[in-house]
Formats: C-alpha cells, sequence, structure tokens
C-alpha cells in the first residue's frame, strides 16, 4: 500500500486569462476548473490512476468540498476532522505561457486536531507500506512534525518518504542522519535550501550539461542517511541516486500547458514504478515522463497511465 499524507491540503482554481496578466488591469477569464489539491493528494491520484492500492490521509472537514472532488475522483481516502476550512489557491495562465500562483496560508489546527491527525495517518500504516509525507505544513503543526512523523513511521516498519520545502525541510535536513527519510524529492531550489547552494544556479548549470553541482548535492544528502534522492530539475529532466549510483535522464519533449503538479506528477510517477519493482534507470525515466505529461494537462491534472510515454534509453549512468 502506498499511503500519502497531505497536512495542508487545497482546492485549487485554476483560471485562464484572454490575454497577459496586467498589474492593476481589468482581465477577463476565458476558462475556469476547480480541482481537488495538495501535493500528496496529487501524488496519490497519480498511483490512484495507475490503479495501484493508495489511501490519502488529510485533515478537513465532513462537510468541506475538498471531500467532494475525492469522492468524485474514486480516491481513497481518510480525513481527519477539523473546524476551520481547506484553502484555496489559484493559478492564473496567461500570455505567454505564463503560470502565476496565489497560495492560502490554510486554517490554523488546534493541539488536539493535530494529536487526531498525526493517529489517522499511523493507524492507516501497516508494516512494509510506503508512506509519502508532501507538501507545507498548515498552521499549528510544529516545523519539525515530518521529522516527528519519519520517526513514528519507521517504528511501524514502513519507507517513508518526503516532499517539502523551506522550514520543514531545513529542520528536516537538521535530523539527519537519525531521522533520515527513504526517499526525498527536492526540486533544484529545495536542494540548495538543504545544502547551502543557489537552486537556480544548479538547475542552470544542469541545462547546459554541467552536472557536478547537481549531482554533489545529492550524494551529500544520500551519504547523510538518505537512502533515495530523486531531484527533478524542470526543463533539464531529473537526477537520481541510490545505493552510491547516480543517474541523469533529460526532460521528454512536450507542450507546455500549465506546471502545477509536474513535481508531484514526478513523484507519482517514481512511486508506481518502485511499486512494480522496475529499475532505478527505469523508476527515473517513469518520473520524467509523468512530469512532462503533466505539464501539458490543464490546471493541476494529474496524468493517467496512458498519456505517459517513459523512455528508459534517455537516461544514463552518471
Amino acid at each position: 500500500m502506498i499511503v500519502t499524507f497531505t497536512a495542508n491540503p487545497s482546492l485549487d482554481r485554476t483560471v485562464q486569462l484572454e490575454s497577459a496578466l496586467t498589474p492593476g488591469g481589468v482581465h477577463r477569464i476565458a476558462a475556469d476548473t476547480t480541482q481537488p489539491g495538495g501535493k500528496g493528494i496529487n501524488v496519490a491520484l497519480g498511483v490512484h490512476r495507475a490503479g495501484l492500492p493508495v489511501t490519502a490521509v488529510l485533515p478537513a472537514a465532513d462537510s468541506d468540498p475538498l471531500l467532494a472532488l475525492l469522492a468524485a475522483e474514486g480516491l481513497p481516502h481518510r480525513s481527519s476532522p477539523v473546524a476551520g476550512q481547506v484553502r484555496t489557491n489559484l493559478t492564473v495562465l496567461s500570455a505567454p505561457r505564463t503560470t502565476t500562483k496565489l497560495n492560502e496560508p490554510g486554517a490554523p489546527l488546534g493541539a488536539a486536531e493535530v494529536s487526531t491527525l498525526e493517529g489517522l495517518l499511523l493507524d492507516a500504516v501497516s508494516a512494509g507500506d510506503l508512506v509519502m509525507l508532501s507538501g507545507s505544513l498548515a498552521p499549528g503543526l510544529p516545523v519539525d512534525e515530518y521529522v516527528r512523523l519519519v520517526d513514528a513511521l519507521h517504528e511501524r516498519g514502513a519507507r517513508v518518504g518526503v516532499d517539502t520545502s523551506d522550514s520543514p525541510l531545513a529542520a528536516l535536513a537538521a535530523a539527519l542522519p537519525g531521522s533520515a527519510p527513504d526517499f526525498l524529492k527536492p526540486n533544484a531550489e529545495e536542494l540548495g535550501q538543504i545544502v547551502g547552494a543557489d537552486g537556480e544556479t544548479l538547475e542552470h548549470q544542469a541545462g547546459a550539461g554541467q552536472l557536478d553541482g547537481v549531482r554533489e548535492a545529492a550524494l551529500d544528502l544520500h551519504h547523510r542517511g538518505v537512502g533515495t534522492v530523486l531531484v527533478t530539475l524542470g526543463g533539464a529532466g531529473g537526477l537520481l541516486v541510490t545505493d552510491d549510483t547516480v543517474w541523469y535522464g533529460p526532460s521528454p519533449a512536450g507542450p507546455v500547458v500549465s506546471t502545477v503538479g509536474a513535481g508531484d506528477s514526478a513523484t507519482a510517477g517514481y512511486l508506481i514504478a518502485l511499486a512494480l519493482e522496475e529499475r532505478p534507470g527505469q523508476r527515473l525515466a517513469r518520473a520524467l515522463a509523468y512530469g512532462t505529461a503533466a505539464v501539458g494537462l490543464p490546471g493541476t491534472t494529474i496524468p493517467r497511465p496512458d498519456q505517459v510515454r517513459p523512455d528508459p534509453s534517455a537516461v544514463v549512468r552518471l
């Protein structure tokens, strides 16, 4: 079983403008959609659409519109009741191929709500499960929440992956190697946050074929206890470190409609490949193919398997 944990879920509203976004201007909306969101939910949707067993764990009131959207998707989920409403994240798509994101912080959780949510997650997990902790933390959750959950889930015999940023990521990095996750999925910016490098420079260098900076940073995390590191580099592709071996693959060619959810789709692709017992190079190829398929879809649309074209032959061992 794959279990995803979304500590700060969202309703993802995407609007398409008829023209370029101009500060202070008046704009007409050509299209408007609302989808279930939050990084762990996105990952769970990708796994679910691949026909694999998955459960999404999240905080939400029983009457929250997000739960109705998850039910409509047929996504197995468990929700912990909270007093506040799930936040809304707004993505504005405008010419020329510009994505602007406006994210709400989320409703604060009280101490009792935090305890209930943690208990719900632990009760959903059995030994041998793979648990993906994804995204930002809702206000009220301690900054070291992922550190504490990695330890608690390891005690349950589960394998644990993490995809987060900023203060929660810094807290996790500070706890290495004692609370090291089995899998970590940073992008270039997040990788830079951990190792003290400039993420934009790392991605630019990778796009120019200079992979030493990303390679050494990812290997550093692996040597600090993280079992597998998957670094997504946007248009520059991605890099995978596992068992002291480094793999690199370019991003497959494809149209760019919306970049929202691309990293989560890559995570879903990797977990799907892991469940299918594919080799490391194949896992990276599937992750990159999922990310590429996602950017060719509108809003926070997570690809189906028939929309994904992995190319393991493009992946090389460094």
